[in-house]
């Protein structure tokens, strides 16, 4: 989730940024956008192995899918606060703490003999995932020269947008070729390296920045903010109510099996790479309209999967579209935010990870309850029908709101 470089260099560099001089840390910077492809990755990987998760522990799929809204309601509850609890701590010992939490987990989620167990080591996640998302965005200028923020800011959010988009496909593969556990364990192994790799690595950075409650308060209040935030709600919750439960969808609308499940995913992973890429610059230049292109192709991609996904080609072409339109939500609706309200960049960025998080937590649940009750026909036509709401949003309103005034 990538923030313009025209929005970063739009806000007033801090005054730790204005401490260091020309000293640049890119080594830091790669390790960061490690750290939030992994919480990410963490967080989506349930969502690619639901069935075999689910006959492990014998609970249906839309059960072990509310082991996305958990982590995601954490995370929602703990991204804005965590820079203010954190605020007396080295950000360094802070990534390193939480990047531990990550790998321990993963492993309690891989040896979850129970969904109790399994909703426990989500819950361990989602704090630690919304506290690495939340101080993520803000380390870009401790570790760059002012010129190059916008770019060390990119990598770091890349690592989320990347995550997204191909941790699911790699899990999906890992656990048909070795069982869902050894994804999770992959995944805890790769967390307790990034947090070895931190100490060493990573500078001191004293939290002398952190957040106030008051900065949070202020960007709220700001109309583009808001405004930004329940589009973002709406194309989140439309996502996630049905990739949640694609897997099933394409079992049931094309007959897929385990392995074309995954080759279908790995399409739409790397459609949505691509879409992230080209969506970031345009949304640099003009949100409303990235926004609106986007939303409309989400709306009518998801409207068309119970009618058009009935053979392999056609499941593979709509997974490519869709893919490459929800690649690009992240990177533009955080820059429609950072439009809104440069002086607020990191209040507003806060807020905004809470709703997403929040969002993903909303879309899993209502799927999932969709899908138990009502199959993967209504999944998709409810997801389609608040995407649409996010294209009226998205078409009447305009993020820089506050600056007509």
């Amino acid at each position: 989730m990538p923030h313009s470089a025209s929005a970063q260099n739009s806000a007033a560099p801090t005054s730790s940024t204005r401490a260091h001089s020309v000293e640049n840390h890119w080594a830091a910077v790669a390790l960061i956008a490690a750290s939030t492809f992994i919480v990410v990755a963490a967080e989506m990987m349930p969502v690619g192995l639901l069935t075999p998760i689910g006959a492990s522990l014998v609970e249906s799929e839309g059960t072990i899918g509310l082991s996305l809204a958990i982590t995601g309601l954490v995370a929602a509850a703990t991204a804005p606060f965590v820079p203010v609890v954190t605020r007396r701590f080295d950000r360094r010992s802070t990534l390193v703490v939480l990047m531990l939490l990550v790998a321990v987990a993963n492993a309690l989620t891989a040896l979850a003999p129970s969904f109790a167990v399994l909703a426990v080591a989500r819950v361990l996640l989602g704090v630690s995932m919304g506290g690495v998302w939340a101080l993520a965005a803000s380390l870009a200028p401790r570790l760059v020269e002012n010129r190059s923020v916008g770019l060390a800011t990119t990598i770091i959010f890349s690592g989320i947008a990347v995550a997204s988009v191909l941790g699911v496909p790699a899990g999906t593969y890992i656990g048909a070729a070795a069982g869902w556990s050894v994804a999770f364990w992959t995944l805890s192994c790769a967390a307790t390296l990034i947090a070895l790799a931190m100490f060493a690595v990573l500078p001191t950075m004293p939290a002398d920045q952190a957040l106030s409650l008051g900065s949070l308060v202020e960007a709220f209040r700001n109309p583009g903010v808001r405004v930004g935030i329940a589009i973002t709600a709406l194309l989140i919750t439309a996502h996630f109510a049905a990739y949640t439960y694609v897997r099933p969808g394409l079992e049931f609308f094309a007959g897929l099996n385990a392995s074309q499940v995954g080759t279908m995913l790995l399409i739409y992973g790397a459609f949505g790479v691509v879409g992230n890429f080209i969506a970031g610059p345009s949304a640099a230049k003009s949100p409303k309209m990235v926004v609106v292109i986007l939303s409309v192709g989400i709306a009518l991609t998801l409207a068309l999967f119970p009618i058009s996904a009935a053979t392999l080609i056609a499941a593979a072409l709509l997974m490519a579209a869709w893919g490459l339109f929800y690649g690009g939500v992240s990177v533009s609706t955080q820059t429609w935010i950072a439009h809104a309200a440069p002086a607020h960049r990191e209040a507003a960025s806060a807020l905004w990870v809470a709703v997403f998080n929040a969002s993903i937590a909303l879309g899993a649940f209502a799927g999932g309850r969709i899908h138990d009750y009502a199959g993967s026909q209504s999944v998709f036509w409810f997801a389609a029908g608040i995407a649409a709401l996010a294209v009226f949003l998205a078409t009447v309103r305009k993020p820089v709101v506050a600056d007509m005034n």
